[in-house]
């Protein structure tokens, strides 16, 4: 069957340009005769709407025309995307939910598939990422969407099936942000933006704060040289408070007589028996959180095409995001001393898992009152160059190259993260209801102590960390299509890639373990704590109103306390930072992971048309070669002792560092199929075939073994890397319809099934790493327990001390090697699979104004967690489950006639499975509970030129909440207060 089609001539690309769709559609990722087939010379109308519907339309056309599953969301005319941040607009597309970060979208889950099964790309070319962790070295690949502001981006597609001459790295999904080009949008375009956020959540800082953001595109010389900028600032001032069991909950197995097992003297209801599974928390604390974000965007392009065959584009394209925390916290730790309390019914049964009503303990006696103050630089930059060339009426050619990085780390000598922690030691007991979704702390004190009290509080411990992170990608793309003439078939495409990603993430703490107290009460000048009141923070959480609740906190400026610290140390003449005696990180680092991955692809995709019972049927099947080498080497620091430092601080005492280097590979063969073939005019029907991988993350394939510095009475903690590893590997089925019935309006329903391999999890052994005595257990501390008569930590260390003075460390030969559980990154030798359902309606009803978008995803897959396993004990095989799965929903409703916009958009998540570790390194789970939110906009054209909008993020003042094994088991619950954008936009 001859067919009829469009060379791909800038006589076509005009055309696209004039059905207001290439905005949507990217070189790499969309095919000419897809496009020509459904849009040929004399059989399409001239699309004349703005706005919203224009933007819905655009987004349509894309999902129609291409191959497989694609989902997109363009932007309304240049420089106008529908929400500020990209997260926040993607979580609108089936299938797509996000994270948030202090109220704000940072990551995507797609399809039950994490932020790092997720490959982001920047007009086709892979982008790196850079993360900091509060505690750790970060080891994510995830692009976090809040480092690049809207502006400059006409379209974001998401292609949940993927193709031969697609990049691979997601098995969830590839997520290409479209840039706008000056040539697509010819002569003189010019926006100027201005906004106010107004943001109630603060209590420090301004409600009240600016985004300014301009674009200014032009086109010279008969549209033959293009020249774009745009820029945009936005400062935002926010706050958050929260609660949370940072240090998770102790899984104990009915009457165990494990560490911190219930007594069974009948000071607790609903006793759990035999074959019940309980826990009892390790911490509580009430952090209240103000952050201060600048965010600087800008991008540079140019363009130069001096004949129809030939187009040059430079780009770069940078990004800054300066984010302050400034933290007070309330906090009790938890030793295992369980008083009273009460727990939910048991059934002594298999499956039975119990959680807390109430539940106080007898640890005493030191009240926590963290201060934080730390500065976190995130800067991408990236600079591409591309040429495409249309060498005949036959033969496209393109070759694109790009260097970018993307780098994270502390501003100043503060860290990255940091806590002083003043402290009061009045702290009989503390019992807690967790009956309610907020837990109520209430903390008995000492006789004679009615509660907090300035003229009592010293500090204990301080820790200044270091957590850096630097990505680099060059990479260089060669890309072609030869269409065939009176053939089945059309077109071929090819090409080949090289690419080398090099990542550093490093850490290192300075930490002093002086948790007994530094100094005295009267070193610590009483108007440097401030009272707060604590109710008021959590006003419109379930529970927050309990009668016990503590009624206020202490707040302190972090450069008074380090002022009164340094006093005391200078006085004394002691050094206790890398600094001398003023307080600072470690600019040397003590974990420095260092990986480099060569890339190379190669693929070839033939793409038919044809017919079937005179259905237009399109087919694209191809072949993609990956081959990865990866060459990995991590700083693994010496260690010699145990230093017992607190009640239940231990510290391991480093003695030097070494480099070690291990090497890996691997290489697949990733075959894809799409069919599409159009049952009746504008009802399509598809099916996909495709096999995709992830890559571990960088921490997974670290070259060596590094063990936590911080120790726990009953051992510590550590990380093996194994370079080794083989990436995720998924087989995905797709089928779906779809119906385009009018003017932006379509339904489709669609099922998918991914089968992973070699899926990535953790497991945990015990071993006595590097052979550390520790003191606790020794000869000393059976010692100490005979002449005090109890074990109570606290006592035991204060007689080691005053009797063999301080520090208190372990004696090699004499005291017992500390059990280190290392926590290694493995291959599943079983597959787990993945399946669900999308299904979506975007209706406009005809001229009123009015339209609707509905979509719902259903995930589903083959193994929970077993939350009555608690992953102890010989024999117990480690849980590989796989995170993030959930059901999301999305519901907009707007209107768009005689100047008004309005949008109402409500976005929802299903409980889901984010964690298997826990923040002490255990084996436990962290759920994320079910959350839906309302976002608002409207937007009113005075004329042609000028419109005023309002945004509403969260309208209704929602809270995030996860737990561990049972709902009552709280991790963390977070007050996030609604946010409003007031603003003005102007085009020339």
């Amino acid at each position: 069957m001859k067919t009829n089609r469009f060379n791909k001539t800038r006589l076509a690309t005009s055309l696209s340009l004039i059905m207001g769709a290439v905005a949507a559609m990217p070189a790499y990722a969309q095919d000419a005769e897809d496009k020509n087939k459904e849009f040929e010379a004399g059989d399409f109308e001239v699309i004349e709407v703005s706005g919203i519907r224009e933007s819905l339309t655009k987004a349509m056309l894309t999902k129609k025309a291409a191959s497989g599953v694609v989902d997109a969301i363009s932007a309304e005319d240049i420089g106008k995307f529908p929400d500020t941040n990209l997260a926040e607009s993607l979580q609108r597309i089936t299938g797509v939910s996000i994270d948030r970060s202090a109220g704000e979208g940072s990551r995507i889950t797609v399809r039950g598939f994490g932020p790092d099964y997720n490959l982001v790309t920047l007009n086709g070319r892979q982008m790196p990422a850079a993360n900091t962790a509060a505690t750790s070295a970060s080891s994510s690949r995830s692009y976090d969407f809040a480092n690049l502001a809207s502006e400059g981006v006409s379209a974001v597609e998401v292609y949940k099936t993927s193709l031969a001459k697609q990049p691979t790295g997601g098995i969830g999904s590839t997520v290409n942000l479209v840039t706008a080009k000056p040539l697509s949008n010819p002569g003189l375009k010019a926006t100027v933006t201005a906004k106010g956020m107004m943001d109630e959540s603060t209590e420090t800082g301004s409600s009240l704060t600016p985004l300014l953001s301009g674009i200014y595109s032009q086109t010279f010389n008969d549209d033959k040289f293009g020249i774009q900028l745009i820029g945009s600032y936005q400062e935002r001032d926010g706050g958050q408070a929260s609660a949370e069991t940072g240090n998770g909950w102790y899984t104990i197995k009915g009457d165990g007589g494990d560490w911190g097992s219930l007594p069974r003297d009948g000071s607790f209801t609903n006793i759990p028996g035999p074959n019940d599974v309980y826990s009892v928390p390790r911490n509580l604390a009430y952090n209240f959180d103000e952050f201060r974000r600048t965010r600087t965007n800008g991008q540079l392009t140019l363009q130069y095409a001096p004949s129809d065959e030939l187009t040059y584009t430079l780009d770069y394209t940078y990004s800054e995001l300066e984010t302050q925390t400034m933290r007070q916290q309330l906090s009790t730790w938890f030793n295992g001393i369980p008083a009273y309390g009460e727990y939910t019914p048991g059934t002594n049964s298999e499956g039975s898992v119990m959680g807390p009503v109430i539940y106080a303990d007898a640890t005493c006696c030191d009240i926590g009152l963290g201060t934080s103050d730390f500065t976190v630089v995130n800067e991408n930059k990236s600079l591409g160059f591309n040429v495409e060339w249309v060498a005949s009426d036959n033969l496209n050619l393109e070759l694109d190259f790009h260097s970018s990085t993307a780098e994270a780390g502390p501003k100043n000598d503060l860290g990255s993260d940091n806590v002083i922690s003043a402290v009061q030691f009045d702290r009989v007991l503390t019992a807690v209801d967790y009956s309610q979704d907020f837990p109520v702390m209430d903390i008995t004190y000492a006789d004679g102590v009615s509660g907090l009290d300035p003229a009592r509080m010293s500090t204990s411990g301080t820790s200044f960390r270091n957590s850096y992170m630097k990505s680099e990608i060059n990479q260089l793309q060669f890309r072609g299509n030869y269409y065939l003439d009176d053939s089945v078939v059309t077109s071929i495409d090819f090409g080949i890639t090289a690419m080398e990603a090099k990542n550093r993430s490093a850490y290192s703490v300075a930490q002093r373990d002086t948790w007994g107290g530094y100094g005295a009460p009267e070193d610590y000048p009483d108007d440097i704590f401030v009272q707060q009141d604590l109710p008021g923070r959590f006003d419109d959480v379930l529970g927050s109103n309990g009668a016990d609740l503590e009624p206020f906190y202490y707040a302190s400026n972090m450069q008074d306390l380090i002022g009164a610290i340094s006093a005391i140390a200078a006085a004394n003449n002691e050094s206790i930072s890398p600094c001398g005696t003023r307080l600072c990180m470690d600019p040397n680092y003590q974990v420095d992971r260092r990986v480099t991955e060569t890339q190379y692809a190669a693929y070839v995709q033939a793409n038919m048309e044809f017919e079937i019972a005179d259905m237009p049927v399109w087919v694209k099947a191809g072949l993609r070669y990956e081959d990865t080498d990866v060459e990995s080497s991590a700083l693994v620091p010496q260690f010699t002792t145990i230093r017992w430092s607190g009640a239940n601080e231990f510290f391991a005492v480093a003695d030097g560092e070494t480099f070690t280097t291990l090497e890996g590979g691997y290489d697949h063969l990733l075959p894809s199929v799409d069919f599409k073939m159009e049952v009746m005019p504008d009802w399509f029907v598809r099916a996909s075939y495709s096999e995709t991988i992830t890559r571990p993350g960088y921490a997974d394939i670290q070259g060596g073994l590094t063990v936590n510095q911080l120790a726990r009475f009953n051992g510590g903690t550590g990380n093996s890397g194994n370079p080794n590893l083989q990436p995720f590997e998924s087989t995905n089925i797709d089928f779906s319809t779809e119906y385009y019935y009018g003017e932006g309006s379509y339904v489709s329903i669609g099922y998918f099934d991914k089968e992973v391999d070699n899926f990535i999890g953790v497991d945990t052994y015990t071993d006595t790493i590097f052979d550390l005595p520790t003191p606790f257990g020794g000869p000393r501390y059976d010692e100490a327990v005979a002449a005090l008569g109890t074990d109570d930590a606290g006592a035991v260390l204060d007689y080691l001390r005053a009797n063999y003075g301080d520090p208190v460390e372990g004696i090699s030969g004499q005291d017992p090697l500390l059990p280190i559980t290392v926590t290694q990154a493995v291959n599943s030798d079983t597959s787990r699979s993945v399946d669900g359902f999308e299904m979506a309606v975007q209706h406009i009803f005809g001229d009123t104004g009015f339209g609707v978008i509905v979509n719902y995803t259903t995930v589903d897959g083959d193994v929970e967690y077993d939350n009555y396993n608690t992953n102890k004990g010989e024999g117990v095989d480690n849980q590989f489950v796989l995170l993030g799965l959930s059901d999301t929903a999305n519901a907009v409703l707007f209107y768009e006639n005689y100047g008004w916009e309005v949008r109402v958009a409500w976005n929802w998540r299903d409980k889901f499975l984010a964690g298997t570790v826990d923040g002490n390194g255990e084996r436990n789970p962290t759920y994320i509970e079910s959350y839906s939110q309302v976002d608002v906009n409207v937007r009113y054209a005075i004329n042609e030129d000028l419109e005023v909008f309002v945004e509403g993020i969260n309208v209704t003042g929602e809270y995030q909440r996860s737990h561990g094994r049972h709902p009552n088991m709280l991790i963390g619950i977070y007050d996030v207060e609604p946010r409003y954008n007031l603003g003005v936009r102007y085009s020339f």
